[in-house]
């Protein structure tokens, strides 16, 4: 797999150990292997370049753990993020949904009770799905391999957050209008 990663610096060797315990999939190195989208993560710093960081993902022989927008990734992103225990420990890589701001707002209606599972889940359905690629194993570490990483300019990281900006407001329209009919 050809695996993008947007930063503000080149990482050689990922950290899996960095990032937020309570992220989507919990602790682990995050990427995608859709580069427009990891340009769209992209910002602006006054001290650093912003990069795109490029690698190269062998599968072979790792335990990978695929999600589909569904009840099983709710339910495993909504753990995570409550900093649970993961369910999923013994899993090298994980491939699934980057979950919208929309995962937010169902959390709160959910445990509020004002809507059941089934309407929260079609507020999840919303928006447009990206994938994310999460090695979350010193073994999958080592088996990924970074190739070069991509500055961009301040023009382009512009033009990306005004895609990004465009698809907030089209999600925050569709969000409405789903709200609406319920």
């Amino acid at each position: 797999m050809i695996l993008y990663h947007t930063g503000y610096q080149e990482i050689r060797e990922p950290n899996i150990h960095h990032g937020r315990v309570n992220a989507d999939f919990g602790q682990g190195f995050y990427m995608t292997a859709n580069e427009k989208f990891a340009r769209r993560w992209a910002r602006v710093r006054a001290d650093a370049q912003t990069i795109v960081n490029v690698y190269d993902l062998d599968l072979t022989g790792l335990t990978v753990h695929r999600f589909e927008r569904n009840e099983e990734w709710f339910d495993y992103i909504f753990r995570n993020r409550a900093a649970r225990p993961d369910r999923l420990p013994d899993a090298d890589v994980i491939i699934g949904p980057i979950a919208n701001d929309t995962i937010y707002d169902t959390f709160g209606i959910i445990t509020s009770g004002l809507l059941p599972a089934e309407k929260s889940m079609r507020l999840l359905m919303i928006g447009p799905c990206y994938e994310q690629i999460v090695v979350k194993s010193q073994r999958a570490a080592d088996q990924l391999v970074w190739r070069e990483g991509n500055v961009l300019t301040e023009q382009e990281v512009a033009g990306y957050r005004e895609i990004v900006a465009q698809e907030e407001e089209e999600y925050q329209r569709l969000f409405a209008e789903e709200m609406e009919r319920m």
